[in-house]
């Protein structure tokens, strides 16, 4: 009795309701709001503070759903390993990714490999990856290569030189390359804190003595490119990332080398699940294919 209670929290945390919950469990609300209630009652204690329709975790039920999260994801592991003895079919994988760029040639061919596979995809910065790696709601994550983490799995996938861009009208815009030093006082438009190309572009003003003037700082590539499509300031982007667009100008920095890494990482104890194993096997396939080796 306490699995089925402990799915009914679980999935009530994360859909966040209990109408939600049910929906996702096919099973009538009424069930899951008993079976929640019998374990508060049977520990004496409060797991969610309900307000309404929404329900927000107590202390308690925020540790306990990082318990349930690794419960689930050991079921999800046992089906795995039972779907491999009768036949990869079906399944879903859920993937983390800095952005579009580094993950969707392994996507592609994952799916064509295995059709059967649902691919669950999520974007955001390599904080929020690594986060969700540790939270069990990504199982493989494609980013930046990180300090050394004893928990995480990281195999190398490609590097990418990091350059600036810069509106048409800047006088940047009639030269192909620059020096660190140029970017003295420039006016910059940054991604936010925990993005890897804005790490590695600010350790190499450090290293090189250069303070900048950063007048926006925003969450998304897209929103960057506009901002210095508008003349706001310089961007500074992966190479490969960048989408050329006829407002927009790119320049190389001709006496530093700034480069991001792109790394397929999991947790080291998923690393032998079954379908986390099939996708670091077309990672490693594609690498050799990869025009940008690490």
């Amino acid at each position: 009795m306490l699995y089925t209670q402990l799915r009914s929290f679980h999935a009530v945390a994360e859909e966040g309701g209990f109408t939600a919950a049910s929906k996702v469990l096919n099973i009538g609300q009424p069930t899951i709001t008993s079976q929640v209630r019998a374990l508060e009652d049977y520990f004496s204690v409060e797991l969610f503070y309900r307000r309404g329709r929404r329900v927000e975790l107590t202390e308690a039920g925020s540790a306990l759903l990082k318990l349930t999260r690794r419960i689930m994801d050991l079921e999800n592991q046992a089906t795995d390993l039972l779907h491999g003895f009768g036949g990869f079919h079906t399944g879903v994988l859920h993937v983390g990714a800095v952005g579009p760029y580094h993950a969707t040639e392994m996507l592609s061919v994952f799916s064509e490999r295995y059709p059967g596979i649902k691919l669950s995809v999520m974007v955001g910065n390599s904080r929020e990856m690594v986060q969700r790696l540790e939270d069990y709601t990504a199982d493989v994550a494609v980013m930046a290569h990180l300090e050394d983490d004893p928990r995480i799995f990281a195999m190398p996938y490609s590097r990418h030189p990091v350059i600036a861009f810069v509106h048409k009208g800047h006088r940047f815009a009639r030269r192909r390359r620059i020096r660190i030093e140029e970017m003295a006082g420039e006016r910059m438009v940054l991604r936010e804190t925990g993005s890897t190309t804005r790490l590695a572009f600010e350790r190499a003003l450090a290293k090189a003595g250069v303070e900048i003037d950063p007048v926006m700082e925003i969450g998304s590539r897209e929103a960057v490119w506009l901002a210095v499509a508008r003349g706001i300031g310089i961007g500074v982007v992966s190479e490969f990332e960048f989408i050329p667009h006829a407002d927009l100008h790119t320049v190389e920095f001709s006496n530093v080398d700034i480069f991001t890494t792109a790394h397929v990482n999991c947790l080291k104890e998923r690393r032998d699940s079954r379908l986390v194993s099939a996708f670091f096997e077309v990672a490693e396939e594609m690498k050799g294919l990869s025009s940008t080796p690490s």
